[in-house]
């Protein structure tokens, strides 16, 4: 099933709360910010995320409700070490002023956090929930980015057809032209009728674009076989959408034809609007 790279997922249950943001990116990168006493599971976190997406900038936001967070206890032995010490330097070098309660409370680790309330196994399982609720959204999103991209292949390969049937009459008409002028500078002269055919045979090569079409339909028939067949494409249809733009700029560099020129200028801005669609696909 294809994905798009963005979607939202959350879960929630018994205090704990798990909220996850994915957006575009050409690798898979995963930011997790939680509670410190569920530093020890983040690897498994990484590893649950892994699993089930390949590609995309990942945040995912672990919040633990008061009740269900974790207990601290007042770290005596931390504070006494250092009323005596100050006490014995203010002592030392004859410092005025009292030391209170609130010179205390401010200081550093006054605080030691002991076991935690909450059960961690139960914060993988609200894990685990919201990752298959952004597994959800981004295959929905995929679904619908999928149908975009083949209604805009459809357009873009009327356009190349259209383009075909033009250079069949383009290079007739071109072929006309170039005998009628031919006729008009060698009237009167001696016509080698071999440098007049290999001439126009170069002529006719600069001016022809059917190598370009027919590599145009293969491109287009790779890429409806992607978006039909797999999940994991993006770069892929990148790389495609790439090879159909360079045979577009051809095109229009070979093509003399006003019309044929037009089309080319409307095929690529429909390759722009399905690169950025390709952009979000997993």
């Amino acid at each position: 099933m294809i994905q798009s790279m963005t979607g939202f997922g959350s879960a929630e249950k018994d205090g704990c709360r798990v909220e996850i943001r994915s957006l575009n990116h050409r690798f898979l990168e995963v930011y997790i910010k939680a509670p410190a006493f569920l530093n020890q599971s983040e690897i498994l976190f990484r590893n649950l995320i892994k699993n089930r997406f390949k590609r995309g900038k990942i945040d995912v936001n672990i919040t633990i409700t008061e009740d269900a967070g974790t207990d601290f206890k007042i770290n005596t032995d931390f504070l006494k070490g250092f009323f005596v010490s100050f006490k014995q330097l203010q002592k030392d070098l004859m410092i005025p002023g009292e030391l209170d309660i609130n010179t205390l409370a401010n200081l550093r680790d006054i605080f030691i956090e002991i076991r935690p309330k909450y059960d961690i196994d139960k914060t993988g399982e609200v894990f685990t929930r919201a990752i298959e609720n952004l597994f959800e959204m981004r295959s929905r999103e995929g679904e619908t980015l999928s149908k975009e991209l083949l209604i805009m292949t459809d357009i873009f390969d009327s356009m190349n057809k259209k383009i075909k049937d033009l250079s069949s009459k383009t290079l007739i008409d071109t072929k006309e032209k170039f005998l009628e002028r031919l006729k008009i500078l060698m009237e009167g002269q001696e016509i080698d009728s071999s440098r007049i055919l290999q001439e126009a045979a170069i002529f006719a090569a600069k001016l022809d674009i059917t190598e370009e079409l027919t590599r145009i339909e293969s491109h287009i028939s790779q890429f409806r076989d992607l978006l039909s067949n797999n999940d994991i494409i993006g770069r892929k249809l990148d790389f495609i959408v790439q090879e159909l733009n360079r045979e577009v700029n051809t095109i229009a560099s070979k093509s003399s034809d006003y019309n044929i020129s037009g089309l080319a200028v409307d095929m690529k801005t429909e390759l722009e609007k399905m690169r950025e669609q390709v952009q979000n696909i997993q």
